[in-house]
């Protein structure tokens, strides 16, 4: 019975619980104070730990609320009814998309939009690479600026080598170890 309780329970957050996790709140503590799972201060402690952790809030909740009544199964049974809705929802808007996306119209739209978002995240790019570079106090920051430019010179020397694009995953890592050799560490 606390299953099925689980089930429908998170299935209702689910399939109702619309504005991101402040939205679904009120539907979170109605559906765990309905059951008896929680009382008002136990939920108020979940949603500090949830916000204060990875992942989203009705995830985290359904998770902990299904994992305290019937531990691991029920913990999986209210984490799949949570996110059930969405998963299937998704499901169907892409199979409507495929078809959309077949149509001419739709397809010079996103050609269209396609230069348009990519100026916006070389915008980005380069309004974070400033000032970066710049620094707080508006004086250049010579390691900002020497790591930028280690950075672009491997990524230019790395296509002019192999012809290809650096990975990005490398292209992380290897930010990571210029900006730990740079900084020690630290805050800059």
């Amino acid at each position: 019975m606390i299953y099925w309780d689980l089930f429908f329970g998170f299935l209702r957050v689910g399939c109702f619980a619309f504005g991101g996790a402040y939205g679904a709140i009120p539907l979170i503590r109605e559906v765990a104070l309905s059951y008896g799972w929680l009382d008002d201060e136990a939920i108020s402690y979940m949603i500090a730990v949830s916000e204060s952790t990875p992942g989203p809030i009705m995830i985290n909740l359904a998770t902990y609320v299904g994992s305290s009544q019937a531990g691991l199964w029920g913990a999986v049974l209210a984490t799949l009814a949570v996110v059930l809705p969405s998963f299937l929802i998704i499901l169907l808007a892409m199979a409507v998309l495929k078809t959309l996306f077949q149509n001419s119209r739709i397809q010079a739209v996103v050609r269209g939009l396609k230069p348009c978002v990519v100026g916006i995240i070389l915008a980005t790019g380069v309004s974070m690479t400033v000032s970066s570079c710049l620094g707080q106090e508006g004086s250049p920051d010579l390691r900002a600026c020497l790591t930028t430019a280690v950075l672009a010179a491997v990524m230019i020397g790395f296509r002019r080598l192999r012809g290809s694009r650096l990975s990005p995953i490398l292209l992380i890592l290897l930010s990571a170890v210029l900006g730990l050799a740079a900084y020690g560490g630290g805050i800059p």
